[in-house]
């Protein structure tokens, strides 16, 4: 659920963006420069700054949320995290259905920010520490599968909600948010904490190994207890974990919390959630034929991170990412070329060339839904050893919010800039990306959450860097 959440308010905004009723209600000049201005380049219909900041206001309240997040799954544990998540959700939603003018739907979308704050934060370290080490990639990938079906969920809400008399169709797009909220609230109620948080705020380890025997479904669990009581004790000695984390030591997880949330949004797959109805009229599809092309996109998106979730564990990360890097920059070269090609200032393009931009999408889209979008979080949450697991968790969420929100911000400007060469430009940064997993990381399929440093120290790159310096305080604090 936390994942529908957050999916279906990426998806929502998109939609509800690109329905009459809505601009019409809050953002009358969009309305008026879309319907009536014709002297305006197709690329530049879209480009006004209030109506990116309805969509983005969510991220910057997620980024300040996920810090608070940090501390209180770290304090408190990782259910309240996700109860607190629940809650903020469940008030957005209300405020969002029931908005009568622009700042209640902002303020609205400011409160799923904070829900999504929290629930990015808390479920996927919940799903890492819960999952047996050989599961937890397809377990993890979970929560990216369920992100692309609330997002699938929230098209096909938008495609019945726009054919709604009367123009008030968002506003059941907006409160239907509260369904899957009310479901994470609720559900909370009734999970366990995980060992890993049990053993980390008391010192009942009893509890802890019964509920490690509980969701390994054995007795014999002694040893994984014992990495458990390690970690967490070396945990406790550690009184600030984020200047913790700057230590050379951690320095490989350091750079992969902050490279690969940054490279996951600028892959350009954020351009496709949000605005992906709004390209498609641009090229020329009227509303409907645009949100049913993006519902298609939801279902390949969908189907290609399930197939991930089978074969992660079996085939490793790494495949999965350079398999789909080439995939989705093949694509974006196409799509980018066939736009260049066609679609000038004014005018739509031919069906035909309308249909394969829509086939070319969905191919870059599956090469997503397989590498960047689930491993962009699986990893992160598998990497950290436990002293530094909330901070690392924390930078993840906030490098990834603070890039959805300049892409977010920016895009609808650069797609008027830029025309068809956005898509170059993401190109670009997907040939970067595919070249910084073949260097630089390392396989973590398999490999127990609680003994992953080792994967740094037998790597060619990081081994020079996290080897133990002999213990020279000068040196230490280098």
């Amino acid at each position: 659920m936390g994942g529908v959440i957050f999916g279906y308010d990426i998806g929502i905004s998109g939609g509800v963006t690109s329905m009459d009723g809505f601009l019409k209600k809050f953002f009358p000049e969009v309305y008026k420069r879309m319907k009536e201005d014709t002297k305006i380049s197709n690329y530049c219909k879209f480009d006004s700054q209030l109506l990116t900041s309805f969509t983005s206001s969510m991220y910057i309240a997620g980024l300040v949320a996920s810090f608070v997040a940090s501390w209180i799954t770290k304090k408190f544990g990782r259910k309240p995290t996700i109860l607190g998540g629940g809650a903020a959700f469940l008030i957005g939603s209300a405020l969002g259905g029931a908005a009568f003018n622009v700042y209640m739907v902002i303020l609205g979308r400011i409160l799923l920010g904070v829900g999504v704050g929290f629930a990015n934060q808390a479920v996927p370290l919940y799903l890492s520490e819960m999952a047996p080490p050989r599961y937890r990639g397809g377990i993890n990938n979970g929560f990216q599968f369920s992100l692309g079906v609330g997002a699938l969920l929230a098209n096909l809400i938008n495609f019945g909600t726009e054919k709604i008399k009367g123009g008030w169709g968002w506003r059941v797009s907006l409160a239907l948010a509260a369904v899957p909220a009310s479901i994470l609230t609720l559900g909370a109620l009734f999970l366990p904490e995980t060992p890993n948080s049990l053993i980390q705020r008391s010192k009942d380890y009893g509890k802890a190994e019964l509920m490690l025997q509980r969701v390994r479904g054995t007795n014999d669990v002694q040893a994984e207890l014992d990495d458990l009581v390690k970690a967490s004790s070396l945990a406790k000695t550690i009184n600030d974990p984020f200047k913790k984390i700057l230590q050379r030591k951690y320095r490989p997880q350091l750079v992969m919390a902050i490279a690969i949330p940054f490279f996951q949004q600028v892959t350009g797959i954020n351009v496709i959630g949000f605005y992906a109805p709004v390209l498609f009229r641009a090229i020329g599809l009227g509303v409907s034929a645009s949100l049913l092309s993006v519902v298609v996109i939801g279902v390949v998106s969908t189907g290609s991170t399930f197939i991930s979730m089978l074969i992660v564990d079996k085939l490793g990360r790494r495949v999965l990412f350079l398999v789909g890097g080439i995939q989705m920059l093949v694509s974006q070269i196409m799509v980018g070329g066939i736009m260049a090609a066609e679609l000038g200032d004014h005018g739509g393009v031919s069906k035909v060339y309308a249909f394969l931009v829509l086939l070319l999408i969905c191919v870059y889209v599956a090469g997503f839904g397989w590498s960047w979008g689930p491993l962009g979080w699986l990893v992160p949450s598998e990497i950290f050893p436990l002293e530094i697991r909330s901070a690392g968790q924390s930078i993840t969420v906030a490098v990834n919010f603070i890039f959805t929100f300049i892409v977010a911000q920016t895009v609808l400007s650069m797609l008027c800039h830029l025309k068809s060469g956005i898509f170059f430009f993401f190109g670009g940064w997907v040939v970067l990306m595919t070249a910084f997993v073949y260097y630089l990381l390392p396989e973590t399929k398999s490999m127990p959450i609680e003994q992953m440093d080792r994967v740094w120290k037998e790597h060619w790159f990081w081994k020079r860097i996290v080897v133990e310096e002999p213990s020279n305080p000068k040196m230490e604090t280098a």
